[in-house]
Formats: C-alpha cells, sequence, structure tokens
C-alpha cells in the first residue's frame, strides 16, 4: 500500500474502534445502574442497551445512500457529532428515560457504512480488501478495550463518566476525519464496498442471504441477552466490584480467541467452514443450557462464558466470509450493509427481550430464551447450503475492454477459474469471483491495468 492508503487504514480504523466503544463500553456495566438510575426497570435497562442498535439498523442504509449523493466526510462528521450530542444528553442525566433518549440519538448517527465507502473511494483496488480486513481488526480491539475501559471508568466517575469519555472520543473522531483521513478526489459508488439502491431488493430476496441476515441478527441477539444479565451475577452472586469484572472479560476474550482462530483457519483452507460453523453454534447451545442450570457457580460459570465466546467469536468473523461467498459478485457491499443492519437490529432486540425476561422471571429464565435462539440458530446454521470457496477479486480493466463490456465479460469467463463477472464502466473495473486454485493468472493480467 502507497503513504495514502495506509494513512487511510490506520486514521479510519481508529475513527471505526472509536464509534463502536460508544456500543460496547455500556454492555458490561449498563445493568448495574439500575438502582441508581430514576425510574430504572431491567426492561426500560435493557431498551436503553438496544435501542443504540435500533437506531443503527434504522439509518444505516440512508446515511450510506446520501454520501453518495454529498459526500462521505459530512456524513461521517455528521454521524459522529450526533453521536457525541447523545453522548452528552446521556450524561447529563440520571433518569432512565433521558437515558433512553440519548442513546437514540447516538445510535442515530451511523457511520460504518459510509466509512467502508471512503474506505473504497481512498483506496486502489488490488489493495483494498487489505484496508477493510485493517478496519474490521479495529472492531475487535474495540469490543476488548471497551469490556476494561467500561468497569473501570463506570467504578472511578460513574454511569455518566462512560458517556462523557465517548462524547470526547467522537470529537476525537470528528477531529481525525477533518485533518487525518485523506480527502478523496472523487467520490464513486462500489458495489464491493457500498450500499446500492438497486440491488437491495435483489439481496432482500435472496433466500441464502436472508438466512445469513437471520444468523448474524441471532448471534447478536444472544450476546446482548448475554450481558443484560452477566454483569449483575459478577457483581451479586460472585461478589466482584465493577472495577473488578474486566479480569474475567479480557482472559475470557484472550483464551477464546486462541481457540476461535485455529477454527477460522480450518474453516477456510480446508473448506470446512459449514461443519465448524455448526460446532460453533452448538458452543453457543451448550453454553446458554450451563448457564441456565447453574447460573452462580464460579467454575461452570466461567466455562460456560468461554465457551460462548469461542462460538461468538468464530461466528463473528467467519459469516461475513459467508454472506461474501453466498452473495453476487454484483451485489456484495449491498449485502453487507443489509447484513449490518440486521446485526444492529439483533442488539436492539436482544436488550430489549433481555430485560423484558430479566424483570419477569429472573436470570435464569434470559438463558433459557437465549438457549431456544441458539436452537433456532442451529437450525439455521443446518440449513445453509455448502458455499463455494471462491475469492472476490476486482480488477482495472484496460480502457479499450470497456467500450464492449458485454464482449470483455465474455472473455473474462472464458479464462479457467474465472466463474463470475460484473464490470462497471464508471468505475473502469471488474469485479470477479475467481477459483484460485483453477485460475490462470497470466491470463487474467491480460486485461488488467495493474
Amino acid at each position: 500500500m502507497n503513504s495514502i492508503e495506509i494513512r487511510t487504514a490506520i486514521s479510519l480504523s481508529t475513527v471505526f474502534a472509536v464509534r463502536m466503544l460508544g456500543l460496547f463500553m455500556v454492555l458490561p456495566i449498563l445493568p448495574l445502574f439500575t438502582q441508581h438510575l430514576e425510574h430504572a426497570t431491567p426492561f426500560l435497562i435493557g431498551l436503553a442497551i438496544g435501542i443504540y442498535g435500533l437506531m443503527q439498523a434504522i439509518f444505516q442504509i440512508p446515511l450510506g445512500l446520501l454520501s453518495d449523493r454529498i459526500g462521505r466526510k459530512p456524513v461521517i462528521i455528521g454521524g459522529l457529532t450526533v453521536f457525541a450530542i447523545g453522548s452528552m444528553v446521556a450524561a447529563s442525566s440520571d433518569n432512565i428515560y433521558i437515558v433512553l433518549i440519548g442513546r437514540a440519538i447516538q445510535g442515530s448517527g451511523a457511520i460504518a457504512a459510509t466509512t467502508m465507502a471512503l474506505a473504497a473511494d481512498l483506496t486502489r483496488e488490488d489493495h483494498r480488501a487489505k484496508v477493510m480486513g485493517f478496519i474490521g481488526m479495529s472492531i475487535g480491539i474495540a469490543f476488548a478495550v471497551a469490556m476494561v475501559l467500561g468497569p473501570v471508568i463506570s467504578h472511578l466517575a460513574g454511569l455518566s463518566g462512560v458517556f462523557w469519555t465517548t462524547a470526547l472520543l467522537a470529537i476525537m473522531g470528528i477531529a481525525l476525519i477533518l485533518f487525518a483521513v485523506p480527502t478523496p478526489k472523487h467520490t464513486k459508488l462500489h458495489r464491493d464496498a457500498g450500499i446500492m439502491g438497486d440491488y437491495i431488493k435483489p439481496v432482500l430476496q435472496q433466500s441464502t442471504l436472508l438466512r445469513m441476515n437471520a444468523s448474524v441478527f441471532i448471534l447478536h441477539l444472544l450476546m446482548t441477552a448475554n450481558f443484560s444479565v452477566l454483569p449483575l451475577i459478577f457483581r451479586d452472586h460472585l461478589q466482584l466490584e465493577s472495577a473488578q469484572h474486566w479480569k474475567i472479560y479480557l482472559p475470557v476474550l484472550a483464551v477464546s480467541l486462541l481457540f476461535s482462530l485455529p477454527m477460522i483457519i480450518i474453516s477456510e483452507k480446508y473448506r470446512k467452514i459449514k461443519t465448524v460453523f455448526i460446532i460453533a453454534v452448538t458452543f453457543l447451545i451448550i453454553s446458554q443450557i450451563v448457564l441456565a442450570l447453574s447460573p452462580f457457580s464460579f467454575y461452570p460459570l466461567l466455562g460456560a462464558f468461554l465457551l460462548f465466546f469461542i462460538g461468538f467469536n468464530y461466528l463473528e468473523a467467519v459469516q461475513p466470509s459467508l454472506v461474501a461467498k453466498y452473495s453476487d459478485v454484483n451485489n456484495k457491499g449491498t449485502a453487507m450493509g443489509v447484513y449490518s443492519s440486521s446485526q444492529f437490529l439483533g442488539i436492539f432486540v436482544g436488550g430489549l427481550i433481555g430485560g423484558l425476561v430479566l424483570q419477569n422471571w429472573g436470570i435464569s429464565g434470559v438463558f433459557i430464551f437465549s438457549a431456544f435462539m441458539a436452537l433456532l440458530l442451529l437450525i439455521v446454521a443446518i440449513s445453509l447450503p455448502q458455499p463455494d470457496f471462491f475469492k472476490n477479486q476486482l480488477i482495472k480493466l484496460k480502457t479499450h475492454l470497456l467500450e464492449k463490456p458485454s464482449e470483455t465479460t465474455q472473455q473474462l469467463l472464458a479464462i479457467k477459474g474465472v466463474e463470475q463477472v460484473a464490470i462497471s464502466i464508471e468505475e473502469g473495473v471488474a469485479y470477479l469471483k475467481i477459483d484460485k486454485q483453477q485460475l490462470v493468472e497470466k491470463e487474467l493480467n491480460e486485461f488488467s491495468t495493474f
């Protein structure tokens, strides 16, 4: 990558991480403040956790489409400003209803799709996947950091301190967009990294992609529902102060990563993705059953918590890969946008129902509900077709090849290993799905300006 692309990767990853901290930092602490927020109930606490996701799901695609018309940076700066305002509103009150309003405002600045589109604007076609991977990695880092920072900050400065911190981080994000992130010369539509309005309906009509949307919806529902009760268990039954909760979160996340990484490698390298996917979902089911039966015993709880995050980390990494495999070559970006909205919708429903079940049926009730949802996820997993292990590739076409796109498409499809082709005349590129093991790269290179 050149210096602009490296700068883009680092600065946008930081902006993205700042944004996700706004969601993740409240997960391990908000349930602990039921008695400190006026009018708070477990249901309203769960709603406060989840409403962020609802607003993200509502505004993600519209703001992505808006950025195609008015530019990426204005939408991102506007979204971060809205996020900062919501943080300040939530920080300024000890009333649960004001916190709810603040969380809703926070979630309204949905900039994930726009950030990805800006990254695509600033990177060359052959380095785009690296930059996207860098940004994706920042989400995992943000989650781990939030699990440590959230409990520590809340112990030192209360819930308002957490929200003031997220407001400050949003302001830092705005500064990065203004002064660190390069400004693209042109705003383009990118089929692999942006949301295309014309492709939303076809994506919603593809049954396999709908199952992937259901899969990520349930996964994040489970995560949010679990975090509506786990902090309470750590404090009230294991007698751990909130500032000490990171001593459970961090080791569990680290060890689970050590187990999930080999699972990811086996899935991709040996093409066992569906088998390992089902195993990971089984881990989730077992973890919820153990937590339902023995939620207050330290070692069963720790083992179940670890098992949950092994499955969660694996699925969180592999599901986007499956979406790319199942989507058509020209609607990958749109498929990912709808997938992301489903993820945030799962966060909303998980917080909402988790709080409602906790209020009416207690802690074990939440885990019993989650076990049934994990079983539903297993049914979805079993129903998924075996994916083709084709790689997405993007090539910059020689100018004369754009004059006859239909003819060029047929010529590309004639190359051994090229499975799908979609040419974008506006971008001057060809989106391909290729079988890496079969591809004759020398023939493909003759079409490219690289």
